[in-house]
């Protein structure tokens, strides 16, 4: 595989719009800004992470492909509640007014998604879990 220095700035951005997840994008504008010249430190404050995971990102550059790279590894452990399919509903749920969804409330809240979880796919979250999925859905409060 190249190394990162071998991975030029053209081919980081086509991937860069084509990424389609928080994590990819992260990933590729980590990338970007190194190659522009700001150091690993600055980058790792930039983006609240360590400096670690910044070099673990390019490392990931190296070692694979750019669009393998960039996303996550599987991870083994519990399959999750909602199909792929019910999460991009329930995303998409989340762009609307609750009114649309049936609920007679001004704004979503972490309660009332979590109860529309519940109501729409049957799916038990935590109140924590059902935060992580507002915020992984763009969602802010």
């Amino acid at each position: 595989m190249a190394r990162l220095a071998d991975v030029s700035v053209d081919e980081l951005e086509d991937a860069l719009a084509e990424a389609t997840g928080k994590r990819e994008t992260q990933r590729l504008l980590a990338a970007i800004i190194y190659k522009r010249g700001p150091s690993v430190p600055m980058i790792a404050e930039w983006f609240g992470t360590r400096e670690a995971t910044i070099y673990r990102w390019f490392d990931r550059l190296e070692d694979r492909p750019i669009q393998e790279a960039i996303r996550d590894d599987p991870r083994p452990g519990r399959p999750p509640k909602l199909a792929d399919d019910e999460r991009e509903r329930f995303e998409a749920a989340l762009q609307e007014p609750p009114e649309a969804a049936g609920y007679d409330e001004p704004a979503w809240t972490p309660k009332l998604a979590q109860r529309f979880l519940r109501d729409a796919f049957d799916a038990e979250y935590t109140r924590r879990h059902v935060r992580r999925l507002l915020t992984e859905a763009g969602h802010s409060r």
